[in-house]
């Protein structure tokens, strides 16, 4: 489920290799490694071995190694929206066990409906029923992600598929953003609001569609959620794309702030406003405690 750009050509030769008696060394040492790899991805019996292998087969060529600035500027990033991810994350798991311990917030039926549908979809993940068929979904998402904001930054999309052996994207473009999005856009959960937005632009929802929409909510953010987490440790060539720790502290802290839009929009009790400024309280009361450490530590 990567981005292939369009102007790598993979497996490629040319008749004056051909013409070569010997091989040289590296050219021998690539061929080996070739069989290898070969080797170690042919079909066995455990289908569920070969879904995984196949779903995250990259389709990028990351043979060559970013120079040492780029990747010292990847790290410099990373660690500089460490902070911003534990500040974000004080605040929302504050602001919502204050949220939780009100009887109220447990008793609406949107919590209940949203709750029964992520329940569903991690019962349906930990059993393995319909695997390859939620497999599927989860590929098809992922490309179709891809598409959206390769369009979105005015790229050019020459040719995609998907099946339950995994996907690809060829285009002319790609970013960060492009190659990053999958992992935050709950692309499914998306759709269902366009849907119901457009429905009930239309015709008033009765009180039973919006249930059905929180819990099919539920049913797509646990969908995103729990394949993304067990596509991510499996060697994503998304991630390396970037630089494999930035990808991971942007993944967690877009998918933070979409957790705490959501949050923010089905509590009253949890605002935008009160959550802005509780979070720069905790940043102000964070930044004094790094300076006393620092202080201390240069003494």
């Amino acid at each position: 489920m990567a981005v292939k750009r369009k102007k790598v050509t993979l497996g490629s030769k040319t008749a004056n290799t051909r013409r070569r008696k010997r091989p040289s060394f590296s050219e021998a040492l690539k061929l080996a490694n070739a069989r290898a790899r070969a080797k170690v991805n042919r079909p066995s019996n455990r289908r569920a071995l070969k879904s995984v292998r196949a779903a995250i087969s990259g389709t990028i060529d990351l043979e060559e190694t970013p120079g040492l600035m780029l990747r010292m500027g990847r790290w410099l990033l990373a660690l500089m929206l460490l902070p911003l991810c534990g500040v974000t994350s004080w605040t929302f798991f504050s602001q919502f066990s204050d949220v939780a311990l009100r009887l109220d917030f447990w008793r609406t039926s949107a919590f209940w409906y949203f709750a029964t549908g992520g329940l569903l979809m991690t019962g349906w993940f930990a059993t393995g029923l319909l695997k390859d068929y939620f497999l599927y979904l989860y590929v098809l998402g992922h490309e179709l992600t891809h598409i959206v904001f390769i369009w979105m930054f005015r790229g050019k999309v020459s040719d995609w598929g998907v099946s339950v052996d995994g996907g690809y994207v060829t285009t002319d473009k790609s970013n960060i953003v492009i190659a990053l999005a999958p992992y935050f856009v709950p692309l499914w959960a998306a759709l269902v609001v366009a849907v119901f937005a457009a429905v009930g632009y239309f015709v008033d929802l009765p009180d039973a569609a919006m249930k059905c929409l929180f819990g099919l909510l539920g049913f797509c953010w646990a969908f995103h959620l729990l394949w993304t987490l067990w596509m991510i440790p499996r060697d994503q060539p998304d991630l390396r794309e970037n630089g494999t720790f930035l990808s991971l502290t942007i993944i967690y802290l877009a998918n933070l702030l979409i957790l705490v839009g959501l949050m923010c929009l089905a509590s009253d009790d949890m605002g935008f406003r009160g959550f802005a400024r509780e979070w720069l309280a905790n940043a102000r009361e964070t930044g004094e405690g790094v300076e006393m450490m620092l202080r201390r530590v240069l003494r």
